[in-house]
C-alpha cells in the first residue's frame, strides 16, 4: 500500500499505543498462538509499519489482520485508551481499497455480504429456499457425501418455519399501562435464524408497559461489511438506518453484535444525525435495567451462569445490566464462570473463516464453563448462542444455551 503515513485514517490513532504489553493475555489469539504478531500490540505496529512504508507488500500483514476476532477485549484493559477495533477497521478498509483480496473465497464473500446479508428481501427468500431444501432432506445428503463438513454443520442450525421468519415491521402495542415508546432493530440474519427470539423480546417490552416500534425500512446494521473492510458499503446501510429511525425513540436491540456496530455509526458517518442516533441505541438488558421490570420473569429453578458477549461488555461496556436482571427471576441461582468476558470464537462469521482456530478458543470457552457447574448459559448474542451450543453440544451433563430474554419473560397470560 502506498499510502502517505500522513493520509492513512488509523495512523494517528495507532500512536497512542505506548507498546506496555497489558494487552497480551486479554487477546484471544494470542493466548492460543503466543506470537507477537497476533497480538494487538503486534498487529498496531504491523499496521504502522505498512503505514509509514516500511512494510511495502499488504499481503505481509493481512493473514494477521485477519486472525484478529476484533472482540475489543484489548480495549477493556489498555491504560491509553486505544481505540484498537477502529483503527483495526480503518486499515482493512484501505488493505481492500488498496489490493482487494483476490480468490474465489473472497470474491463470493464480498457477493454474499452485500447482495445477500445486506439486502432484506433477498435473504428471506434464500432462507425460503434453504427451508424446502431442508424439507427434501438435501442438506442429509451433503453432510453424507462430504460437502458439508460437520464443524459447518453444527454453526448452521436448521432454519426455522415461515411463521417464526415473517416480518414483524408495524407497531406492537403495550400490555396494560403504557410507559412509554420504542424501536426495536429486528436484524438481517437475526430476523431469519432467530425470530423467536425478535418475537420474544418485543412480547418482553410489551408486558413491561412499552409499546414497540419495527420499522419496515430498516436494513443489515452493517457490521459484517465493516470487519470485512468494506466500509463504503456499510455507510449505505448505515445512513438507511439513521433515517428509519428518525423519531427521538430508544433503539432496542437483542444482538450485542449489531448493537456495539450501530453505537459507532457516528465515527462511521461523522455526522450528528448519526451520533444523535448513535446515542439513543440500548441493549434490551441496558434499557430494562434503567427503566425496571414491571413484569416479574417466570419462575426458573436453575443454575444459570451468564457469558458476556464480546460487543456487549468490551465493544459498549455493558456488563451488569444482565446480571441485575437476571437475579430478579424467581428460582434461579446466578453463579459466574471463570472467563464470563473472554471471547467465543464466534466473532461474527470468524468461526466459518478461521475454524480451526475458532473451535480452540471456544473449546477453552467451554471448559470454564464446565467447571462451574451450570445447567443453563445465558448470552445476548445470536452469534455467540451458536457458538456456545457447537462447543457444549457434547458435554455431559448437558448444558443449554439461552438468550437473556427468554429468561426473563414473564408467565404467560391466562387465556
Amino acid at each position: 500500500m502506498s499510502t502517505p503515513r500522513a493520509a492513512a485514517p488509523f495512523y494517528a490513532s495507532s500512536l497512542d499505543c505506548v507498546h506496555c504489553g497489558l494487552c497480551l493475555e486479554a487477546c484471544p489469539t494470542y493466548r492460543v498462538l503466543g506470537l507477537e504478531t497476533d497480538s494487538p500490540r503486534g498487529r498496531l505496529y504491523l499496521m504502522r509499519a505498512l503505514a509509514e512504508g516500511r512494510i511495502e507488500d499488504p499481503e505481509a500483514i493481512r493473514p494477521h489482520l485477519d486472525r484478529c476476532l476484533d472482540c475489543r477485549a484489548c480495549e477493556s484493559v489498555c491504560p491509553s485508551g486505544v481505540r484498537y477495533g477502529e483503527i483495526l477497521e480503518a486499515a482493512r478498509s484501505e488493505l481492500e481499497k488498496a489490493r482487494p483480496r483476490r480468490g474465489f473465497k473472497a470474491r463470493v464473500r464480498r457477493f454474499l455480504l452485500w447482495h445477500l446479508v445486506a439486502r432484506q428481501r433477498r435473504l428471506r427468500l434464500a432462507f425460503t429456499l434453504a427451508r424446502a431444501v431442508e424439507r427434501l432432506g438435501l442438506r442429509r445428503a451433503a453432510r453424507a457425501v462430504g460437502l458439508l463438513r460437520p464443524d459447518q454443520d453444527v454453526l448452521l442450525p436448521p432454519v426455522p418455519p415461515a411463521q417464526e421468519r415473517r416480518s414483524l415491521a408495524g407497531v406492537h402495542r403495550a400490555v396494560g399501562q403504557e410507559r412509554g415508546e420504542v424501536y426495536v432493530f429486528t436484524g438481517c440474519v437475526m430476523e431469519q435464524m432467530f425470530g423467536r427470539i425478535n418475537r420474544a423480546t418485543i412480547e418482553l417490552l410489551t408486558k413491561n408497559g412499552f409499546t414497540v416500534h419495527v420499522p419496515a425500512e430498516q436494513t443489515c446494521c452493517g457490521a459484517l461489511l465493516v470487519h470485512d473492510g468494506q466500509a463504503d458499503r456499510a455507510r449505505r446501510l448505515a445512513a438507511a438506518n439513521v433515517q428509519a429511525f428518525s423519531r427521538r425513540l430508544p433503539i432496542v436491540l437483542n444482538s450485542a453484535g449489531c448493537g456495539c456496530a450501530m453505537r459507532e455509526y457516528g465515527h462511521l458517518l461523522q455526522s450528528d444525525a448519526a451520533r444523535e442516533f448513535a446515542g439513543r441505541v440500548r441493549d434490551v438488558s441496558e434499557f430494562l435495567a434503567e427503566v425496571g421490570l414491571a413484569a416479574t420473569p417466570a419462575p426458573r429453578p436453575r443454575r444459570l451462569t451468564f457469558d458476556d458477549p464480546c460487543h456487549l461488555c468490551h465493544g459498549q461496556g455493558v456488563r451488569q445490566p444482565p446480571r441485575t436482571l437476571l437475579r430478579q427471576v424467581p428460582g434461579i441461582e446466578l453463579i459466574s464462570h471463570e472467563d464470563p468476558e473472554d471471547c467465543c470464537g464466534s466473532a461474527g462469521i470468524y468461526n466459518l473463516l478461521q475454524p480451526a482456530l475458532a473451535q480452540e478458543i471456544g473449546r477453552r470457552k467451554a471448559a470454564s464453563i464446565l467447571a462451574s457447574g451450570a445447567e443453563q448459559v445465558v448470552t445476548a448474542n445470536p452469534g455467540c448462542m451458536l457458538q456456545l451450543r457447537a462447543v457444549l453440544q457434547a458435554s455431559e451433563p448437558p448444558v443449554e444455551v439461552v438468550h437473556l430474554v427468554e429468561v426473563l419473560l414473564p408467565p404467560p397470560s391466562a387465556p
